[in-house]
């Protein structure tokens, strides 16, 4: 990074802190402490108001909230956040409704005329083959903002098979394979459960007090709490490098791979009402996978197949 960019950032750091030490800035900036000194006079000579606090709590305190200028951005931070905005083109829905296009043009407006020639030529030289949304998803904004805020909603859930109330804590959503997915706390159930949003036909906040656990769950560590129901059925099935590929693609919290001696198997479980789903997800892997139990599945996937053939 270069200096002058370096001190911008640095500005902005100290300005949100106010009161920082050497150390702070040598981690947030990875500088020596050499650097960090010399970056705090280049500082002061700019007319930032710091001044030094000595003893055990000391370092630097700013006097008053500075005056910083606007933001800029290089050339290559354009390119990534270009990238970023062709990479939401492909969804029909958005949290807060906000479309490609109006970005876009706000986007492109405020560039010189050079880089708005390179972003143009850019756009004819890259492309992101997302899955088209075949359903949209009405609810995104106020899932998303349940999530940040720690609300509690009752949603009206369509599911293949019946219509259910659901009390449910959002923690994340999620966009994957053309649909758009949400993991939340399902306090009727008890349980940490994936819902599509596009099933979800209504949404709306209640008084509930939410759950202080859920506090810091992220969509990262979200899939490890997956707990299936007393009812849910245990599958393993053997699976191959192409088919660990394939799961690396798409996966859901029920399932995850395992390693045996010298072999990997995806095991899991499912719902007893889910059987037609898990059978047209295993059956995308073809030949990479085998199915070891149950045994039912075993049939039921034969069955699919047949099917299959019958209607060729």
């Amino acid at each position: 990074m270069k200096k002058s960019e370096r001190i911008n950032q640095m500005l902005r750091f100290i300005n949100q802190k106010q009161h920082f030490t050497l150390r702070d800035l040598m981690r947030k900036f990875q500088i020596s402490k050499r650097t960090a000194l010399r970056d705090i006079a280049s500082l002061e000579e700019i007319g930032a108001p710091i001044y030094a606090e000595y003893g055990r709590n000391g370092g630097y305190r700013l006097l008053n909230p500075i005056q910083l200028p606007p933001i800029s951005f290089s050339s290559q931070e354009i390119y990534a956040l270009y990238f970023a905005m062709l990479a939401l083109q492909s969804f029909s829905n958005l949290p807060f409704q906000v479309s490609f296009r109006s970005i876009h043009e706000k986007f492109i407006n405020e560039l010189p005329d050079s880089q708005r020639q390179e972003i143009e030529s850019m756009k004819n030289r890259v492309s992101f083959r997302h899955t088209e949304q075949t359903k949209d998803s009405p609810h995104l904004e106020i899932l998303l903002m349940a999530a940040v805020k720690k609300i509690v909603l009752k949603i009206a859930y369509q599911n293949a098979q019946q219509k259910s109330i659901r009390t449910i804590q959002p923690i994340a959503i999620y966009s994957m394979k053309g649909y758009w997915y949400c993991q939340a706390y399902d306090t009727s159930k008890e349980a940490y459960r994936v819902f599509r949003c596009d099933r979800i036909t209504s949404a709306e906040i209640t008084n509930i007090q939410p759950l202080e656990d859920l506090n810091e769950i992220t969509i990262q560590n979200a899939q490890s709490l997956w707990e299936p129901s007393e009812k849910a059925i245990q599958f393993k099935c053997l699976i191959s490098q192409e088919g660990k590929e394939l799961f690396q693609q798409e996966q859901f919290p029920s399932m995850k791979l395992i390693r045996e001696m010298e072999n990997t198997y995806l095991v899991g479980s499912y719902e007893p009402n889910e059987i037609d789903f898990i059978i047209k997800y295993l059956a995308r892997f073809g030949k990479s996978l085998k199915i070891i139990e149950p045994v039912s599945l075993k049939k039921a996937l034969r069955e699919y197949y047949r099917d299959l053939i019958d209607n060729i």
